[in-house]
C-alpha cells in the first residue's frame, strides 16, 4: 500500500538516521496509513478510504460526505 493519504494528500517525509558515531543514513517518515470502510448514504454503498490516523479524526469531525467531496475535488477516485 502506498504511503499516501487520500484526504489530505500527505506523503512520506525524508530525513536521516544519525547514529551514535554521527554517521548519517537516509530514512523515511511514513504517515500512519489505515484502510477504513465508511457507509456513504448519498450513494447507498460503502467506500473504503486510505487514511491516516489524523485524517480519520478529520472525517469524524466533518462527516464522510464532506470528506468524500474533498477527495473528489482533489481529483481522487472513491
Amino acid at each position: 500500500m502506498s504511503a499516501h493519504r487520500q484526504l489530505t494528500g500527505a506523503k512520506p517525509g525524508f530525513g536521516n538516521t544519525v547514529s551514535h558515531s554521527h554517521r548519517r543514513t537516509s530514512r523515511r517518515f511514513d504517515p500512519n496509513i489505515q484502510r477504513k470502510r465508511y457507509w456513504l448514504p448519498s450513494e447507498g454503498r460503502h467506500v473504503r478510504l486510505t487514511l491516516s490516523a489524523r485524517a480519520i479524526k478529520t472525517v469524524d469531525a466533518i462527516g464522510v460526505e464532506a470528506a468524500v467531496a474533498r477527495i473528489r475535488a482533489r481529483g481522487g477516485k472513491v
